[in-house]
């Protein structure tokens, strides 16, 4: 439609399933970004680095479905079993805390659908939407910047990881991810598992980084063999494994994206249509982003001419609808004659 702007679709009419993880992408484009903000003082930077983001990844996977997903406040289940998971963390800065209603207002003027869920973090709607797209034999795409999500990638799940701030990313299959940490997928949990994530507070074992987590995950495969061959591992190391079996669990554990949780929402809501431009516009014009404004080729003009081509085709859908009972043997009033297709 003329009206609206969106990318090309994939060859072949196929379906592809885009994910992007909200929380850690507008983090990272807060640090990577230079200080913006509006003419009305509000702090854009963020924002732009996100939405500079979508649309590389937007051009070049052209999906035809699409979702965001957020975090829902700071305590998730995962709380429950380890009330110092996440502990640490400094507070969300006030200038990065305004922004996340902007990027949720430019969004919904993408018609990007967003979603959270209290309770669940981001990481488990992106893991359960991608089962899901597995088991119907649908192509998904993960955008985020933790390396968490490596443990989705499947033989149709490629998971996208942000380097250089936002504005590149890296793709990995389980192929790539095998030949970068000699490692499956799901072996990604158990790499948490014995070295933990400072990001998340996540403890592991003491002393045990990534070189040597990858080593005993070379020998032994899991945590679990790694924990049943303690005894075996010799010197400080085995005395760190036997003194910390029980963190390590609970890390990998921790580690683990749920893949089944409710997110009740249905295949035909997650259909990205493109954006409508006279929304699209308004909300670019709001934050003062005139390079995406020039990017996209929106101007003031086609968004007005868009605005009044949709009013006009809405007013006649209306009129026909009331003009269907009008219709009768002499074929009803001659303005309703001719609005018939």
């Amino acid at each position: 439609m003329a009206n609206r702007w969106k990318t090309t679709q994939v060859d072949g009419g196929r379906d592809k399933l885009l994910l992007i993880d909200g929380n850690s992408i507008v983090f990272r484009a807060f640090y990577a970004m230079p200080p913006l903000t509006n003419s009305a003082g509000l702090h854009t930077n963020a924002v732009f680095g996100f939405t500079t983001m979508l649309l590389k990844v937007l051009e070049e996977e052209r999906p035809t479905h699409l979702l965001v997903a957020f975090d829902a406040g700071k305590t998730v289940f995962r709380h429950e079993g380890f009330a110092e998971y996440k502990g640490g963390r400094q507070k969300t800065p006030p200038e990065l805390s305004e922004q996340f209603p902007l990027l949720k207002e430019l969004l919904d003027a993408f018609s990007i659908f967003r979603y959270e869920i209290p309770g669940y973090e981001a990481d488990d709607i992106i893991g359960t939407l991608t089962k899901q797209a597995e088991q119907a034999g649908i192509e998904a795409v993960v955008v985020s910047g933790d390396k968490d999500m490596l443990q989705l990638a499947s033989e149709r799940t490629s998971v996208l990881l942000t380097r250089k701030g936002v504005s590149e990313t890296e793709r990995y299959t389980p192929e790539a991810i095998g030949e970068k940490y000699g490692l499956t997928p799901l072996q990604i949990i158990d790499l948490k598992g014995l070295m933990g994530d400072a990001s998340d507070n996540i403890p592991g074992i003491p002393g045990v980084g990534e070189k040597t987590a990858l080593k005993l995950l070379a020998e032994y495969g899991s945590v679990e063999e790694v924990l049943a061959h303690a005894g075996e591992i010799k010197g400080k190391l085995g005395e760190n494994v036997r003194g910390n079996m029980e963190s390590a669990k609970m890390s990998k554990e921790l580690a683990t994206i749920l893949r089944e949780i409710p997110v009740e929402r249905s295949w035909e809501q997650l259909a990205w249509e493109g954006a409508e431009h006279p929304a699209l516009l308004a909300a670019l014009r709001k934050l003062e982003f005139k390079s995406l404004i020039e990017r996209l080729a929106l101007s003031e003009g086609e968004a007005d001419a868009a605005s009044v081509a949709a009013s006009r085709s809405r007013l006649r859908d209306r009129a026909r609808a009331r003009c269907r009972g009008l219709v009768g043997a002499r074929g009803g009033a001659p303005a309703c004659r001719e609005l018939r297709p």
